[in-house]
């Protein structure tokens, strides 16, 4: 705008000095999705208000930063699934007669941490991922410290700052030396660095470092912890650095070391992630896998109940339930629930919810229904529950009027199901199932149950594929390990999961299941891109 003006315009100095003073302010409102505040007094006497865009919802016109310089309180709640998912399990071991509490586990449980080393975390909070999967072997957590390293490590900041790698080397190196004594930049840097091996992971260690090796005062500790926020501003940022290399300078930091900790400072700047978060995502992890090895019928229960969360399906979750020997039942209108239940310390069922176009309100008809009475076929079953037709149709196709008196396979209750109903008063008979129409085979009932319910109590399709000839040569995901490096194979399975992250540069990573387990791949880019459709 300035250009537009001559040099010699009155006003071209005033906008100048407006245009400096605006710039890097925010330039519209955003909404924090779990953002509240609180002070001592009315709010709206501290700090102007106005409406959301939401109904029902109001706004503060300051940013987080000029909140705290006021002195009120800011908290950052986060909705995470695993909470409600943890919360339904513990509440169906209470009904079952065991109470859990959490904040009193053995946070030394072998069973807990053997199952972490195997990277046997489907499910789990913040260590299931594929990266993780591919971490926990090789970090093999032994105590809760070690599973708060393992939630902070995996993120894009340690991955691009190259912290990731000389963290896991140093602890193979740690392993397998118990005197090995890790670089920790600085002598001062040493109580500060020392837990996690000389790699900076955590918030709190970087504001530590330059309290201890460049004097920083609090108030400029918190400073450099402003300009570390992950929507940081470079000008700021570069203003901590000077600064920090100056008071270096000034305590007689040798200058390779002074480089180490700006690169290192700088690089944290990418993610801040603080240790005290870092803890409490690792009691969230611990508490998920101590319900997965304790009370697994419990645990995969709270999870597919409190669906869509967490990276995997619901069908995958089945297929790690059975592995860890939970029978898994079908639905039905008969014996099963509105929502997925716990039979037994082995058994769960799954929920009529699982059905596709079944509404909650139909669910409900059929609990009330058969608290009066039982059905006594299907008929009577559609007269008194009155589902829609989509609802009788993915009722029959799923399987769950199997249980129903003289039905005798799925077939036959999805030829009924489109029958018209009858009124009693004219005692009409229902025409007869054809019995030349045949029943399922085990591969359409799998189909129908993907189709009507995203997920099957049956086995893996996989298991199906691989007993032909043409497919006995693929190798199972469960003993992969156990080949040798550098051998061409071949695998098959389901693409539960495909990831191509920022950070990866195009390349491509798959996880891969069949009926033993999950095979990660990694697909470089080229290659991706050439059989890409």
């Amino acid at each position: 705008m300035a250009s537009l003006l001559p040099p010699s315009h009155p006003a071209l100095p005033a906008l100048q000095k407006l245009y400096g003073g605006v710039l890097g302010l925010p330039r519209h409102l955003g909404q924090h999705s779990g953002g509240i505040i609180i002070c001592s007094k009315g709010l709206d006497a501290v700090v102007p208000i106005q409406p959301a865009t939401m109904e029902n919802r109001t706004v503060v016109q300051w940013d987080k930063d000029d909140c705290e310089d006021l002195g009120i309180v800011k908290i950052d709640l986060l909705g995470l699934g695993i909470l409600a998912a943890m919360q339904d399990s513990i509440e169906i071991c209470r009904k079952r007669g065991t109470e859990i509490d959490l904040a009193k586990l053995d946070l030394g449980d072998k069973a807990v941490y053997d199952m972490l080393e195997a990277a046997d975390t489907i499910g789990t909070f913040q260590v299931e991922s594929r990266a993780q999967m591919a971490t926990l072997p090789i970090l093999k957590p032994k105590n809760f410290y070690d599973i708060a390293v393992e939630v902070a490590i995996i993120r894009p900041g340690p991955i691009v700052g190259d912290l990731l790698h000389p963290y896991l080397r140093r602890r193979m190196e740690k392993e397998n030396n118990p005197d090995f004594k890790p670089d920790c930049l600085h002598e001062l840097c040493e109580p500060i660095l020392g837990r996690t091996l000389g790699v900076p992971l955590f918030q709190e260690q970087m504001l530590g470092m330059a309290m201890q090796v460049a004097k920083f005062s609090g108030a400029e500790a918190d400073e450099l912890r402003r300009a570390l926020a992950f929507n940081r501003d470079d000008d700021r940022m570069q203003r901590v650095l000077i600064r920090l290399k100056e008071r270096m300078t000034e305590n007689h930091v040798a200058e390779d070391v002074q480089e180490k900790i700006i690169h290192a400072t700088g690089t944290f700047a990418l993610y801040g992630f603080p240790e005290s978060h870092a803890i409490s995502f690792a009691h969230l992890a611990f508490s998920s896998c101590w319900l997965k090895v304790h009370q697994p019928a419990a645990f995969y229960t709270g999870l597919i109940n409190n669906q869509p969360m967490g990276f995997y399906s619901v069908n995958t979750l089945l297929q790690d339930a059975k592995h860890r020997g939970i029978r898994v039942l079908p639905v039905c209108c008969v014996h099963g629930g509105g929502v997925t239940e716990v039979l037994d310390d082995q058994t769960i069922r799954l929920g009529l919810n699982r059905l596709k176009n079944v509404g909650k309100a139909t669910i409900a008809r059929i609990m009330k229904e058969r608290a009066v009475r039982e059905f006594d076929s299907l008929e009577d079953f559609l007269q008194r529950v009155k589902p829609g037709e989509k609802e009788r149709r993915a009722l029959a196709r799923g399987g769950a009027l199997n249980g129903l008196p003289k039905v005798q396979h799925r077939r036959q209750a999805m030829w009924q199901a489109e029958l018209p109903l009858h009124d009693d008063l004219f005692h009409a008979e229902v025409p007869e199932f054809p019995e030349m129409i045949p029943t399922m085979t085990l591969a359409e009932r799998l189909s129908s149950d993907y189709a009507v319910q995203g997920a099957s109590s049956g086995p893996h399709p996989m298991k199906l594929w691989r007993e032909s000839v043409a497919n006995s040569k693929l190798q199972r995901a469960k003993d992969l390990h156990v080949l040798p490096g550098g051998i061409p194979v071949v695998v098959g399975g389901m693409a539960i999961c495909r990831q191509r992250p920022g950070t990866a540069k195009g390349h491509c990573f798959i996880s891969l299941e069949d009926e033993t387990g999950i095979a990660n791949l990694f697909v470089p880019r080229e290659t991706f891109h050439h059989f890409r459709q």
